[in-house]
């Protein structure tokens, strides 16, 4: 018979704005809590809610105590952007968090609430530290940490060298590629190993190529494409990626504005792909992005096989799509 877990703290500030970490830090507070709670069954409720979006009387009822003290998490993103009123009912809340809530606030550390960091730290907040990972030596440690979280899997540092500058700075893509390294070689992680999965995988990848054509910087997309072919990236690889940036933006425009994490399972994506997609959209209309769909479906063609010169069709369609993404 398993033991309880222990019950996380009332009070939480997820500060920082990798969203890698902001979403596992997340995740396991609601996870512990699941896990803590007797008879639940992994139900305990969780509201979220954005607390630079909402109004002070919606923020008020969500964080007033409830008549029985049920059990749940409440979420508040965004809490860098909240104001005036919003904010004083956080630190209010945080000062005193009902009896049954466990208040977790995310917080990018800057925003014209900056100095709400301070009032929740004061107040007790177990924070847990989600900056961006911008410097060689943090996505070194980790890429450590990731291994040793699979199974206590070691490798040596000329490992995790040759993987971060095979995958990129991308936490995502680092953490996919360690899960996938792991689970491919039964956790004999070697340089060889690495190489053979991921040589010829640019610094720029597809994704990058993909997010900056839908975003309208023709110029950018095509500095970036032309590296990534002089690196080797495979034209395929290079077409899927556009084709799925300007399918997620044609399923989540067309699924209308709402909180990604409701909509995550009725997409079939991740929170994070929603969010960023929404942004992309606004760039977008109905008929641009059908046009953009055929551009993406022809050009799957063309790379296996019905265009003569593969590297043209991939910089004719990135170009295009670019082009059509800045027609405002």
């Amino acid at each position: 018979m398993t033991s309880q877990q222990a019950r996380p703290e009332p009070l939480h500030l997820v500060l920082g704005d990798e969203e890698l970490l902001v979403e596992r830090a997340v995740s396991g507070i609601v996870s512990a809590m699941r896990a803590a709670t007797p008879g639940a069954g992994g139900d305990v409720p969780v509201d979220r809610l954005r607390a630079g979006d909402t109004s002070a009387s919606e923020l008020s009822e969500l964080l007033s105590p409830s008549l029985f003290a049920e059990d749940r998490v409440v979420i508040l993103e965004a809490a860098a952007e909240a104001g005036k009123d919003a904010v004083g009912l956080i630190q209010d809340t945080a000062a005193s968090p009902p009896e049954g809530v466990v208040l977790v606030v995310v917080h990018s550390g800057g925003g014209r609430a900056k100095a709400m960091v301070g009032a929740l730290q004061k107040s007790g907040a177990v924070v847990h530290e989600c900056a961006k990972v911008t410097k060689a030596g943090e996505r070194m440690d980790f890429v450590r940490a990731e291994f040793r979280a699979l199974d206590g899997t070691r490798v040596s540092p000329d490992v995790i060298t040759t993987l971060v500058e095979s995958v990129g700075s991308d936490l995502r893509e680092l953490a996919a590629a360690c899960s996938q390294l792991v689970s491919d070689t039964g956790g004999k992680v070697d340089v060889a190993a690495v190489r053979r999965y991921y040589s010829g995988k640019a610094e720029i990848s597809g994704f990058d190529i993909a997010d900056k054509a839908v975003s309208g910087d023709r110029a950018g997309a095509l500095e970036s494409l032309r590296w990534a072919m002089l690196r080797g990236t495979p034209h395929v690889l290079l077409a899927d990626a556009l084709a799925d940036a300007v399918h997620t933006i044609a399923r989540v425009g067309s699924a209308g504005r709402g909180d990604p994490f409701g909509m995550a399972s009725q997409l079939g994506m991740p929170p994070w792909k929603i969010k960023k997609a929404q942004a992309q959209a606004r760039n977008w209309d109905a008929a641009r992005i059908g046009d953009a769909l055929q551009v993406v479906a022809a050009l799957n063609a063309d790379v296996k096989g019905q265009a003569a010169d593969a590297d043209y069709a991939v910089e004719r369609a990135v170009g295009i799509v670019a082009e059509l993404s800045s027609q405002r």
